[in-house]
């Protein structure tokens, strides 16, 4: 499927699955914006492609991300991808890490949502990637699935307001993925409980029914799906890519 003539506009957009989104959407021939708060990989990614133009943006400020905005000028497709995690049992996490989960994963697609709806003048696509984590609860991460949760109930809010617009808005929600986000997991489940990094991943992937780890590329063709003319009709929903977790 073909995106040529739209812009897109995806958060945390530098590596990982944001860089992964980027890439395909424009090889399939759309502007790509991408925002993230660390311009290294911004500007790596944007000078290995044509057609991706970084901008350095803080979901978490509202004058940041209305600025973004302004900057990347009219978009028909935003992708609020910017996340990050921690973990901490719940008795020990501090009132500073469950601000900071909540700001990046929640208020941080708020933004980004909203500021993308208020200027889309027409057909539109609004894509939060939440996780499994907004659809069940995961031990020492409580503060991350609050905020993923939600993310859900938030997207499947907005669906309803734009409902008779020519807009959709859904959430993916994928299970651990082979990216930096999980390597770095990994390496906190090694510091704090002295299991060797093959036992913390396979911890991880043991997670999933098929016993991997999600690819980037299976959650971008989902997004690329979306923005598709055959998922019309698909709106307020959350996404499992989960290999059947949930």
């Amino acid at each position: 499927m073909t995106q040529t003539g739209r812009r897109i506009l995806i958060t945390g957009g530098g590596t990982g699955l944001g860089a992964d989104l980027a890439r395909a959407f424009a090889t399939e021939g759309a502007e790509v914006v991408i925002a993230g708060r660390n311009a290294v990989p911004l500007d790596a990614l944007s000078s290995q492609m044509p057609g991706i133009v970084p901008i350095v943006a803080d979901v978490t400020d509202e004058t940041s991300v209305r600025a973004l905005f302004k900057t990347a000028g009219p978009v028909d497709i935003v992708i609020a991808n910017a996340g990050a995690a921690d973990s901490a049992p719940f008795g020990r996490t501090t009132l500073e890490q469950w601000n900071a989960m909540l700001a990046v994963n929640l208020t941080g697609v708020f933004l980004t949502l909203q500021e993308g709806l208020n200027q889309m003048p027409g057909w539109g696509r609004l894509i939060s990637v939440a996780s499994t984590a907004g659809l069940k609860g995961y031990a020492y991460v409580a503060p991350y699935a609050a905020a993923k949760h939600g993310v859900v109930g938030l997207t499947r809010s907005l669906a309803l307001e734009v409902a008779r617009k020519d807009i959709t808005v859904n959430a993916l929600c994928p299970g651990f993925l082979d990216t930096e986000m999980t390597a770095r997991s990994v390496d906190t489940i090694v510091a704090k409980t002295g299991k060797s990094a093959s036992e913390a991943r396979a911890a991880l992937t043991g997670v999933n029914p098929q016993n991997r780890l999600v690819q980037p590329a299976e959650v971008t063709a989902a997004a690329l799906w979306l923005c598709g003319p055959a998922s019309a009709g698909i709106n307020g929903q959350a996404i499992a890519i989960a290999g059947g977790e949930v």
